[in-house]
């Protein structure tokens, strides 16, 4: 055996000991066993890895986060290989982001060995360049280490003839003349970028749980000086990929419990005038009519339906639409609440409001430490938030509202069944953990 250099003994190293911890893990509370210890002698256990190293590939486009069943290939970009923008995308990322990996999820320990760092850089980098002290660290005969160093560099591959799927999503896009030619079209296919998913959950985790943040969230919410700044993230949607099998999809996702954050997308407020104060009232229904065009669909809608319009597609269609927008407008109502109060304004004592709209209109209430003198109240409305049965309790109240706008415009024949239609339209947000944009089914009488 030729003798190795300081460096390639750190490489030989730092490879038994990986090894050594896999062979512990898999005969812990075990007896020994001769013929699982053996594999995981340095040499097999080597060879091995280099023959399921092509189960798996290094990418940082998912097709499979687009659907589960999608057989195409996923790509790997480097994200300085990609054009840029101004915008916001995979290329931010520069030098210093996250490699993923797709393909047999019982080769992913490949990977993990792969990524042992030694000098700062990983044992994937110094085969890829080609390194001496780490080839002689491999085997002593020489083609066989050349050889685990060419197969183990591969991890990062494109497929020759790249293909899509057709449960990918995909999108044809006219080049031509001739919109009915097949041949005119250019087909686009979008891809998931892991690589920065990883990267806005590391950071949306670091603002939720981080203890920076969370000292600067408590200067925020007591109003004191904090010399960081404080990050928020508001509205945000989990997105599961992978169901109970999130490494199905793939390593970063398994990495992330298989969940990706979706940001809100809610258009920009452009009217300057503060929503007058939502306390001293019964119920915020009496401010929604006030808000933006909801007066007007309500009339729009009565005025409909007063005209005894035919029952077809037409009409069927037509007030869908209204309804659907009065439904939005809900949730654009509560969205400009939550945007315009500070959090914990329903513990004012002229806040009249049910518990059921508390809770819609002031969830990050929830967020804040609870109030001395008050610390069972608190608990019990944070406790209520997160059973979750109050959104279905707001749309029933939404429902009764617009059943009695409905009797003052002349329709006295509004009951139970218009209620419970009228509920299934309502769209109530709801900030994490309840879901939000729940479709209550029925709603409940306030």
């Amino acid at each position: 055996m030729t003798d190795l250099t300081d460096r390639g003994k750190a490489f030989r190293s730092a490879i038994a000991a990986f090894i050594e911890a896999r062979r512990e893990a898999k005969l812990k509370g075990k007896d020994d066993d001769a013929g699982v210890a053996s594999k995981y002698d340095y040499a097999t256990w080597l060879a091995d890895a280099a023959r399921r190293v092509g189960q798996i590939q290094a990418v940082t486009h998912v097709l499979k986060a687009t659907h589960p069943d999608a057989r195409g290939s996923s790509l790997h970009v480097a994200p300085n290989n990609l054009p840029q923008r101004t915008e916001i995308g995979t290329h931010v990322l520069g030098d210093d982001y996250a490699e993923d990996v797709v393909g047999n999820a019982a080769a992913l320990d490949v990977f993990k060995f792969l990524k042992i760092e030694v000098d700062d850089r990983r044992l994937l980098d110094w085969m890829q360049a080609g390194d001496a002290d780490l080839c002689s660290a491999l085997h002593p005969d020489t083609t066989v280490a050349t050889g685990w160093m060419d197969t183990f560099g591969k991890l990062v591959r494109s497929d020759p003839t790249p293909s899509s799927h057709e449960a990918a999503k995909q999108v044809y896009w006219l080049v031509g003349e001739e919109p009915s030619n097949d041949v005119d079209y250019h087909l686009l296919q979008p891809l998931f970028s892991s690589s920065l998913a990883h990267a806005i959950h590391a950071d949306i985790q670091d603002a939720r749980f981080g203890e920076g943040n969370k000292l600067a969230r408590q200067a925020f919410r007591t109003k004191e000086a904090y010399e960081a700044p404080y990050r928020d993230y508001r509205n945000l949607i989990a997105r599961k990929l992978g169901g109970t099998k999130p490494q199905n999809i793939s390593q970063l996702n398994s990495e992330r419990g298989g969940i990706n954050y979706l940001l809100a997308s809610l258009p920009p407020t452009w009217d300057l005038d503060r929503p007058r104060k939502l306390l001293k009232l019964d119920s915020a229904m009496d401010r929604l009519a006030y808000f933006k065009s909801v007066r007007k669909q309500v009339k729009t809608l009565a005025d409909f339906l007063l005209a005894d319009p035919p029952a077809n597609d037409a009409t069927r269609t037509l007030r869908r639409k209204i309804e659907q927008e009065l439904g939005n407008q809900l949730a654009l109502f509560a969205a400009e609440t939550h945007a315009r109060f500070e959090p914990g304004w329903t513990c004012d004592p002229d806040c009249m409001l049910p518990l059921c709209e508390r809770l819609w209109l002031d969830p990050e209430r929830t967020e804040l430490p609870l109030r001395e003198g008050h610390e069972q109240e608190d608990a019990d409305f944070k406790a209520a938030y997160e059973r979750g049965d109050w959104p279905d309790e707001v749309a029933g109240r939404f429902a009764n509202w617009i059943n009695a706008q409905l009797r003052e415009a002349g329709l006295p024949t509004v009951g139970d069944a218009e209620h419970k239609h009228w509920a299934r339209q309502a769209i109530v947000d709801a900030a994490w953990p309840v879901p939000l944009q729940r479709r209550a089914p029925a709603g409940g009488e306030a």
